[in-house]
């Protein structure tokens, strides 16, 4: 067969294809000289229009200047826009000053829903006294207040541990005639009172809603069964599912399932917690990666790494995705078994998958490799730290400690403290006694002695800090858990 010289087009020819430019028709003097005429007298309409516009638009600006002063008037819908772009970022300081700039513009009308959810935001950033002027300006405003109005108030409070206000602001409520609390009023407040463990004032508040006839819902009894289980109350808690299932009007969903499997899983509890998962998803409640979360880390708690494997391997089946938290689970479970080479290949998964370590994870890895005396590996991570983006904090940098002193390696100790000082992170008193156990344990007692001088000096000079740092140790310790958590959003406003 004779090859073509022309190369042939892969694409078919086009079909009644407009032509690019556009071909030229001949026209006469006459209808030339009409169609400049229409085209001035065109232009000089459209000259009209626009300084006619330009006029009025000037016009009404000053208008507005003679009536607002030298303030502008913005438009409602920018303004509203950001203000609940500060809102939904918690951000309360800058949504307080949208809101200042929002009541000087012409066109604003008190709205209580907007007053409403800056009280809940003042709230969960702990200004509860600013919530509270919030709420008496809604009022001076012609805002009436509601329930909803009143929960908000309420829940800013109990939040913040002020429990007298808020129970105080409860009986105002039940003495009112159209404020009268309702079951998510119960709950907000129920929520807040397991929070710090008073039990006693959540039994009081139960017998309160039963006397008033108000009987509790899903959220309440979630986070009652959720509560019971952190603090190991597990007759009580399940009294409580018995009692919600027995109500029949309050279906259980997948955060009671997961409230429940924490509670058994956590404390070892590992038949109960299999024997609930079976209960609930008999009755049609589906997991989540929460749930698998949760059985994750309580098998890995357990030492049921043939278990932990299976739901790995079930995930992996039906495309669940991992998250960060997973990967923190699995990498702490591996290395807490001494599986090193298992432990690597999750965490290399983990960056495949592009998801960012954080100090959890980086913990996990420190603790793994001290116990298997691997400096070299610390020193690996550390590496890998100088070439990331991750925020270290006081309980990596304990961690760091406390590995370098089991190994005996007493220099690489005391250089955690310098980098501390590069990075800006300040020892506590978790990081000085490590090294002086560290120390001691090593036959090194004249360092030992030197660091109780130095720790000793810096408690006398800042006698917060210690206390400052370890609040924050427990809060960074508590980040596996509180990520795990599918709290349902308590509905304040209807």
């Amino acid at each position: 067969m004779a090859y073509l010289s022309v190369p042939i087009n892969p694409l078919p020819p086009p079909v009644n294809r407009r032509p690019d430019v556009e071909p030229e028709i001949s026209l006469t003097v006459k209808e030339k000289d009409e169609e400049k005429r229409r085209e001035k007298v065109n232009s000089k309409i459209a000259s009209q229009k626009a300084t006619s516009i330009k006029l009025r638009s000037e016009a009404t600006k000053a208008a507005i200047g003679e009536k607002s002063g030298p303030s502008n008037s913005k438009e409602p819908l920018p303004l509203l826009e950001n203000l609940r772009a500060h809102i939904a970022a918690l951000r309360w300081e800058s949504a307080l000053n949208v809101f200042d700039q929002l009541r000087e513009q012409l066109w604003y009308r008190p709205d209580s829903d907007i007053y409403i959810k800056l009280i809940v935001v003042l709230g969960k950033c702990k200004q509860p006294e600013k919530a509270h002027s919030l709420f008496q300006a809604m009022i001076s405003e012609g805002c009436g207040v509601n329930r909803e109005s009143y929960t908000a108030l309420l829940s800013a409070y109990s939040r913040n541990g002020l429990f007298d206000k808020a129970f105080s602001l409860l009986e105002e409520m039940k003495n009112s005639l159209d404020c009268k609390p309702d079951v998510h009023t119960y709950s907000i407040l129920i929520k807040s009172c397991v929070q710090v463990s008073a039990f006693d004032k959540v039994d009081s508040l139960l017998s309160v809603m039963a006397s008033q006839g108000i009987k509790p819902n899903t959220v309440t009894y979630s986070t009652l069964i959720d509560a019971y289980g952190k603090t190991r109350k597990f007759a009580k808690m399940e009294a409580t599912l018995g009692e919600m299932l027995r109500e029949g009007q309050c279906e259980h969903d997948v955060w009671t399932m997961n409230s429940t499997l924490r509670a058994f899983g956590s404390s070892g509890q590992i038949e109960t917690m299999e024997k609930y998962y079976d209960k609930f998803q008999c009755a049609g409640i589906q997991p989540t990666i929460e749930t698998f979360n949760i059985l994750l880390d309580s098998y890995g708690k357990a030492g049921s790494y043939e278990k932990l494997c299976a739901v790995m391997e079930y995930m992996q089946k039906y495309y669940f995705s991992w998250t960060l938290v997973t990967y923190n689970i699995v990498l702490e479970a591996f290395g807490r078994a001494g599986n090193l080479k298992q432990m690597e290949l999750l965490f290399r998964s983990m960056r495949s998958d592009r998801i960012k370590p954080n100090c959890v994870t980086l913990c996990s890895l420190v603790r793994a490799y001290g116990k298997a005396r691997k400096a070299e590996k610390i020193l690996g991570v550390l590496h890998f730290i100088e070439n990331a983006d991750v925020m270290l904090d006081i309980v990596f940098f304990n961690c760091l400690v406390d590995a370098y002193g089991k190994m005996g390696c007493f220099v690489e100790m005391k250089g955690v403290l310098e980098m501390m000082e590069r990075k800006g992170c300040k020892p506590d008193g978790i990081t000085y006694r490590t090294m002086i156990k560290a120390y001691k344990k090593g036959g090194m007692n004249s360092h030992a002695k030197e660091l109780k001088g130095s720790f000793a000096s810096v408690q006398k000079s800042s006698p917060g800090l210690e206390r400052q740092n370890l609040q924050h140790s427990v809060s960074s310790m508590k980040e596996l858990a509180m990520k795990q958590d599918n709290f349902h959003s308590l509905p304040i406003v209807k």
